[in-house]
């Protein structure tokens, strides 16, 4: 028995003016709704995340305490439960599934909360990486809705440097002969094997290997035996047209990407009136501090704080730095309580 539910949208029109007939959005949830309502929280995943993979920061001696809150955890548009290349049927299936935004995940995000639950106003919207991203569109969308945010190691648009990187996923990817230009029927094991190597060298910092963490902390044999076990394995139990889905919802991520913005950048950051905390890592490759410095300088109610920590884009993330889950977790705990 599966342990999320569907919200079923209907036929929608994204903003790539294709549809996803009869769209699915998978959500689970954590807690109970109080009677006003004003207990929510919504956790977007990540890039190839589950909502299970957010579990970690939901517990009830966790700042995300289903005792008080009511956490939603909707699933990204191709990530394999919501609405994806691998649930699909033809002709909308596989390397025809329609190129979805963060803001079109995000629009069905705000349908399932207010068309099922009748919510009005959301205590908190956090995530990390892709869930920041969905984040930070939250605040921009409905700033009037949303009281606060903290999206950490991740970012409200996707920079050139970072674009970049994500291209040579890409063609690791789609380089295997066996990926049949999206049209396989066996999953192309070369290739995501090939993308997972350069995930390798970016996911985490330098300091972290010139450290062997690798060996110290997550108890692997030797470099190699990390790049296989924790790097290799996480792709190979992917869908590739998945994966290559929710790389362009990445890469085309922006606020400011929509009728209301219409591409001002600036304008998009300045209207989230939430309360946030923005936490990116020092050692971050793909979201450095930088990025947040000028997102949180244009933000009215922001604060800036960077994790010091060797982990990189994994600081507080799944499984790995217990010292930086809890630093994320007392900055989720404060900005609750305030």
């Amino acid at each position: 028995m599966s342990d999320y539910k569907i919200f079923s949208l209907g036929d929608i029109v994204l903003q790539c003016g294709l549809r996803i007939p009869d769209a699915k959005l998978a959500y689970k949830t954590y807690g109970t709704l109080n009677a006003a309502k004003n207990n929510v929280i919504v956790y977007p995943t990540w890039y190839s995340g589950q909502h299970y993979e957010n579990e970690w920061l939901i517990g009830e001696d966790k700042a995300l305490d289903p005792r008080k809150y009511f956490i939603i955890v909707p699933n990204m548009f191709c990530n394999g439960l919501s609405s994806s290349p691998s649930n699909t049927p033809a002709p909308y299936g596989k390397a025809r599934f329609p190129n979805a935004t963060a803001y079109d995940n995000v629009r069905m995000q705000w349908r399932l909360v207010t068309e099922l639950f009748g919510i009005e106003q959301i205590a908190l919207v956090t995530g990390w990486s892709m869930g920041a991203l969905q984040t930070f569109h939250w605040g921009a969308l409905y700033p009037e809705m949303v009281e606060r945010i903290l999206p950490f190691q991740g970012t409200s648009k996707c920079s050139r440097h970072n674009f970049v990187f994500l291209e040579g996923v890409k063609a690791a990817l789609t380089a295997d002969a066996a990926f049949r230009d999206g049209w396989y029927d066996v999953q192309p094991e070369k290739g995501l094997r090939a993308a997972a190597r350069v995930y390798a060298g970016w996911g985490l910092s330098q300091t972290f290997y010139r450290e062997k963490l690798d060996l110290e902390k997550l108890g692997y044999a030797t470099l190699e035996d990390f790049l296989v076990g924790f790097w290799e394995g996480w792709l190979l139990s992917k869908d590739a047209n998945n994966l290559l889905g929710m790389l362009w919802t990445w890469q085309n991520g922006d606020i400011s990407d929509n009728e209301i913005y219409k591409g001002d950048f600036v304008k998009a950051l300045s209207s989230i009136r939430a309360k946030a905390i923005v936490m990116p890592c020092k050692t971050d490759l793909y979201f450095p501090p930088e990025d947040s410095e000028f997102e949180v300088k244009h933000m009215p109610n922001a604060e800036l704080r960077v994790v010091d920590s060797i982990w990189g884009h994994f600081a507080g993330g799944p499984g790995t730095s217990p010292v930086d889950i809890e630093v994320l977790d007392k900055a989720l705990r404060e900005l609750l309580a305030s």
